[in-house]
């Protein structure tokens, strides 16, 4: 028994112990009792120095990750009101303005700074409201109009301009301001077209908010057959919204349309929202089934559709007038929606909309929350504009 404690240590014993004496260190820090006591027997050997639970334990990683997710609210269209800033609807439009503000208010800054109105001058803003997306046509209406104003109230200062350039802009898009009424007819049919990509479902999906906020029943219909998860994607809209939602596991959009129009009349519905595939102008075998859509929800309803809607992407410029006047050469437009102000430069597009083909624009969005889609209102887009 005696004869233990008398028993030599090791040889790998002492290495341990000479491996374990330099300065310390964080390392170093660790208890080493444990290698030298277990060294010194033929005992079983423990786990080294017991780290194993310390570099991996699994369990208090996995409960923290639970608390993260359960914690974070991601910064979706969905995000509950409460844990957003409140700002009115004129903040969110001059926030959501602000890229194409930027971008045109610099401009104008070298324009209007100073100096006489001479013909220099009238180039310069030619160029600021080119390179703003205006367009041709808007640009030359609007410099002809700016220097009618100059002449008639004889104005000599650039800074003068602005105003001018200010009231002018405003007669121009001022006739898009045509809000939507949808009293007169139940249900009220809404067909929705738009190009891939142009937020169209999204847009879908937050027309369905807007119009439940003002106590109407919402019924959508889930007709863009085409692309993958679109249904899904305007069902899982309906589920969060607490909407009515018609679609088909398989068939065409038309036949989707017509049980909605129909479904919506026996259930006493106040809106009908369908959407549609979404497609490129040039798609002309596309183009003839919107049309057919068109045609089979007169058949529903021979009143209907009572508005149809083109959304727009503002990111694209000049090619959002483009598709408007493809969509509305086929459907005939009553309406248009220009979406994603809020990430372009390009917002001066609505200007050359209103020249060329001046379809009022009942819908701008300005953000993802799902309250960012509202009436177009002229003034507040100049004022945010200019600011």
């Amino acid at each position: 028994m005696f004869s233990f404690f008398k028993k030599k240590k090791p040889p790998e014993a002492e290495i341990v112990t000479e491996v374990t004496q330099p300065a310390p260190t964080p390392a170093a820090e660790l208890p080493i009792e444990p290698q030298i006591t277990v060294a010194a027997d033929d005992a079983p050997r423990p786990a080294p120095l017991d780290v194993a639970p310390i570099l991996t334990a699994d369990a208090p990683v996995v409960a923290a990750k639970e608390e993260l997710t359960d914690a974070f609210v991601p910064p979706s269209d969905l995000a509950q009101p409460q844990e957003r800033p409140k700002l009115s609807w004129t903040e969110r439009l001059k926030m959501g303005l602000a890229k194409t503000r930027d971008k045109l208010g610099k401009s104008l800054a070298s324009v209007f700074g100073g100096g006489q109105i001479n013909e220099d001058l009238y180039e310069e803003l030619e160029t600021v409201l080119l390179t703003a997306d205006m367009g041709v046509d808007a640009t030359q209406h609007l410099l002809k109009d700016v220097r009618e104003r100059v002449s008639l109230k004889g104005l000599k200062d650039s800074g003068e301009l602005k105003e001018a350039l200010k009231s002018s802009l405003t007669d121009l898009i001022q006739p898009l301001e045509i809000p939507l009424k949808i009293s007169g007819h139940k249900p009220f049919i809404l067909m929705v077209a738009g190009v891939n990509g142009a937020g169209k479902t999204t847009s879908i999906g937050k027309l369905a908010k807007y119009y439940q906020s003002q106590g109407l029943s919402v019924l959508l219909a889930a007709g863009d057959t085409f692309r993958a998860a679109a249904r899904e994607q305007l069902v899982v809209w309906g589920e969060r919204n607490g909407v009515q939602v018609i679609a088909q596991a398989s068939g065409d959009a038309a036949a989707v349309a017509f049980d909605a129009v129909n479904a919506a009349k026996a259930r006493g519905v106040d809106v009908v929202i369908v959407d549609t595939a979404g497609r490129l102008p040039t798609q002309l075998h596309l183009m003839e089934e919107i049309k057919k859509v068109k045609r089979v929800v007169q058949k529903a309803d021979p009143t209907g559709p009572h508005e149809v809607l083109l959304v727009l992407d503002a990111n694209t410029g000049q090619n959002a007038l483009a598709q408007v006047k493809s969509f509305d050469d086929a459907l005939g437009l009553t309406g248009l929606v220009l979406t994603k102000l809020d990430g372009t430069a390009k917002g001066g597009v609505i200007a050359a909309i209103a020249k060329n083909r001046p379809v009022p624009l009942r819908f701008i969005g300005v953000g993802e929350s799902i309250d960012d889609l509202r009436p177009f209102a002229a003034k507040d887009y100049i004022d945010a504009l200019f600011e």
